[in-house]
This record gives structure tokens, sequence and C-alpha cells, in this order.
């Protein structure tokens, strides 16, 4: 309670244990020394409103520590029977709990809508190149067996050869897409981090800029992780791209780091793509920059696809280093301040194998041949088409099936004289799930090779267990299928 002039006359047990003051450091004070002091407009709308009648609202107290906290005030007036007013009388509570679970909620939400967001894009990006995989089987394939009939002093070959070059680049950019969507392709093997890098260091001191210095700092005895080679080295050249793009004109140093540590779920919960991870040993990458920095704004958009900050895009850059690290169950740190640099850190989570050797010999496969029947199951006429002659130049005969029905009467006809079907995954009517468990059940033993521009584990683990012969992923050369119908056939 206060005089009219706002002296404290009264305060409770509640208020006084609130403040940490004394009752007698209180009494005879003006009420306006428990605010904080930044908020002048607030505190004289308030006290003009008490006046005039009563006021409810918020302002920041200060206990006796200088600790500040949220107050919800609630003031009125006290008036005798002559209607003078002889008193204010006002109610203080503590909020900071409440405020404490607004913005937990806030964060949530913020994370809920950023989640879907991405899962949306993913969801467009991956039927997207789904798409565009099953046309660069046409595209790759028909280039494949051109460039194998040309004699090698042919001057087509040029332009034969550049064609294949722009599909594959073609295939890496839907590689990026399937990356951001989750379903990329992964050939997982036990990879060791300070090895990959070691083995890009020509390629990335040639895609920095000339103003920027590249540092390296490899951790010892560094445990490996269960990755694909080709998507951790897209992932380590999109952040090194987007750090010498952050230093710009200006020199600077891009730092590269390697280590393990021990990460807890206070840890993970603090990272991009938190989905529960587990607590444990996590081998990381880190690309330190000491470039411009990001605000606030720009670190929420950043993983966003095409969105940049120069005046043309990137592509999806960062959004798919973040597809990837999802596809790996890995998490993100990004620690960026405006003026003081950005630093990205890739986790992994750790695996006891030994690292795999990244220097594989590649066995000859193009003097192979086979022979009896092959069915080809595609709902796309272009990779029907292609797959047809590219099995046909390999010594088979064919028969080919635009969806599920008709491969099962194909089948049907020709049950024992099928050595293999290569069956597309998505198709209309009845997907490859299906026709699948409908191949088995008229033949037990039928080798089938499912082809698909998904993700590799995605597609072999829904056919765990039920006889699958093998994958092939989209868009697939013709040595390629070689080395597949050789794993399955032989």
């Amino acid at each position: 309670m206060a005089s009219p002039e706002h002296k404290i006359t009264y305060v409770n047990e509640a208020f006084i244990q609130m403040f940490g003051y004394s009752r007698e450091e209180l009494l005879g004070k003006e009420i306006l020394f428990i605010y904080s002091g930044d908020q002048k407009s607030e505190l004289e709308k308030s006290l003009k409103a008490t006046i005039e009648g009563g006021w409810t609202g918020e302002l920041i107290a200060r206990r006796k520590n200088g600790e500040c906290f949220p107050l919800a005030i609630s003031s009125s007036n006290v008036v005798n029977d002559e209607g003078h007013l002889i008193a204010h009388m006002t109610s203080h509570r503590d909020i900071t709990e409440r405020k404490r679970a607004e913005e937990q909620r806030r964060n949530l939400e913020a994370q809920v809508q950023h989640a879907q967001k991405l899962e949306s894009l993913g969801v467009l990006a991956g039927g997207i190149a789904h798409d565009f995989n099953n046309l660069l089987v046409g595209i790759l394939g028909n280039a494949d067996l051109a460039l194998d009939d040309l004699p090698p002093g042919s001057p087509a070959r040029i332009s034969v050869k550049d064609i294949e070059t722009a599909a594959k680049r073609a295939a890496d950019l839907a590689r990026q897409m399937l990356a951001y969507s989750g379903k990329g392709r992964f050939v997982v093997e036990a990879l060791n981090l300070n090895e990959i890098v070691e083995e890009m260091t020509r390629l990335l001191d040639v895609s920095i800029s000339k103003n920027a210095v590249l540092k390296y700092n490899f951790a010892g005895n560094l445990p490996a992780i269960e990755a694909d080679g080709t998507q951790i080295r897209q992932v380590i050249m999109n952040l090194i791209t987007n750090a010498s793009e952050a230093i710009g004109d200006r020199s600077g140093v891009i730092s590269i780091s390697t280590g393990a540590m021990e990460c807890d779920r206070n840890y993970l919960s603090e990272t991009y793509l938190d989905e529960d991870l587990p607590n444990g040993v996590y081998t990381y990458i880190e690309v330190a920059d000491t470039g411009r920095g990001m605000d606030e704004e720009t670190r929420q958009r950043v993983f966003e696809p095409f969105f940049t900050t120069k005046f043309t895009g990137r592509g999806l850059g960062l959004a798919a280093v973040l597809g990837i690290i999802r596809g790996h169950k890995g998490a993100l740190k990004v620690y960026s301040e405006p003026g003081r640099g950005t630093t990205f850190k890739a986790l992994f989570p750790a695996t006891d194998q030994p690292a795999d050797s990244l220097h594989k010999e590649v066995a000859e496969t193009r003097r192979w041949h086979g022979g009896g029947i092959i069915l080809l199951v595609d709902d796309e006429e272009t990779v029907r088409t292609v797959g047809k002659r590219m099995l046909e130049r390999l010594g088979f005969a064919v028969l080919t099936a635009p969806d599920g029905p008709v491969a099962l009467d194909r089948f049907k006809q020709h049950a024992h004289e099928i050595g293999c079907v290569i069956l597309d995954l998505t198709m209309p009517h009845m997907d490859g799930e299906e026709v699948f468990r409908e191949l088995r059940r008229i033949r037990g033993d039928v080798r089938v090779i499912i082809s698909s521009g998904y993700n590799e584990q995605e597609v072999t683990q829904r056919f765990a267990g039920k006889g699958l012969a093998g994958f092939i992923q989209k868009p697939y050369r013709l040595e390629e299928l070689i080395s597949k119908l050789r794993e399955v056939l032989e």
C-alpha cells in the first residue's frame, strides 16, 4: 500500500521476500524505486492510470541484489467516506516462470513450424528429384551406349562426352535435392573424416577466395562414422564455399577442424535436426570463418533452399547440407554473430568399426555378358527403352512392362524362363513392394532387383528378410548395371 504521494506505507511478508529488502528499508520509500529504471514511459503511464482509477499490467522490477524479473501488477485507489483519495493499493505477482514457459512454447512453435516447412519442401524436392532421375536414366544410358558404339577416334565422342558430363552434373543436382528431402542415395561405410578432408585439400584450395587462407586442425585417433563418402564430401564443400563467400573481398581465415565429443541431451537439444538423437560419442567436422557473420534473422533462414544474402543465389547449398546430416542421423550446430564470423559444426554418430580405405580398385566389367530373359518393369517409357537396349547389349532377351498388373501377366507366362526382374519401386496401380510380393507367390526363388531414385537404405529396409536380390540406384550407367547383374546372377 502507498500514500497518495506514492510513498510505501505498508508491505506484507510475501512482498518482503520477493524483493529482499527489510520492512524498514521499504517503508517511506517511493514505490517507483523497486522498478527497473529503463521503463520510464510505462511507469508514468501506470501512475497516471492508477490516479485516474486503477491500472493492470506488467513491469520489470529489481530486487535488492540487482536481479530484474517480470511482475504482474494490479493497482486500485482507496478513498474515504467523503470520496477523497487516501491510498493506493497494489498487488504484485512474480511471473518469471510464466514468462519462461511462454518463451519455451514460442520456441517450440517456431521449431515445429520450421520442421513442417522443411518437411514440405523435402517432399517437393524428393518428388521432383525422383522424376528427374527417371529422365536421367535415358540421357546417361543413351550416352553410355553411344560411347560404347563409337570408335576411339570418332569426333562424335567429344560431343557425347559433353552430354554425359552435363547429365552427371544434373544427377549431382538431383542428389542434392534428394539429400535435402532426406531420401538421398547413401552407400554407407565406415569412414574417417580426417582422410576425407585430406583427400579434398587440393580441391578445397582452388575452390575458395584468393583472400582466404585454409587452416587444418585434425584430431588424432578420430572415431570413424558410418556414412556415404560422396555426401560427406558435399557437406564439406558446401560449408567451405559458404565460408569463402562470407569472407568475400576481405582477407580472412577458414579453419577446418575434426574431433570427437560426448554429447548429452542438453547439448543435442540445442542443435538443428534434434529428433530425439541418442546420447553418446559424436565425431564432428567444424568449419569456422572470420567473415561478416550472421544476425538472428539470417540464421533463421540460412537453411532455406535458394536463400542467399548475395545478389545471385547458390542453389540448395546449406539446405542440402541439412538434408544430408538428417539422413545420417546427425546434428548441426551454428555459432554466428555479426562481425565475428560463423562456425558450422556437423556431428555424426561415431562407430567402433575401423574405417574403410577410400582408394578401392574398380573391377573391370565391360567385357562381361549374360544370357537368358530379364523382365524390366518401369512406368517411365524412357527408362524401359534405354534399359532394354542396355540389357540387350549385355546379351539378355528382355521383356518390359509399364506397371504391376502387366508385369505379373508377363511373369506368369514366362515364370520358369525369367532369370531376373528389374522392378521400379514407385509406380501407379501397384507399387514395387506389392508387385514383389506377388512375384514371390508365383515363384518363390525369383531374383528381383529393385530400382529407385530414393535412398538405398530406406528401400532395402522395407524388403528386409523378404528375399530381395539387390538394389540399383537411378540414374544408373551401363557399368553399374553390369556390376549389379553380376552380383545377383553369379
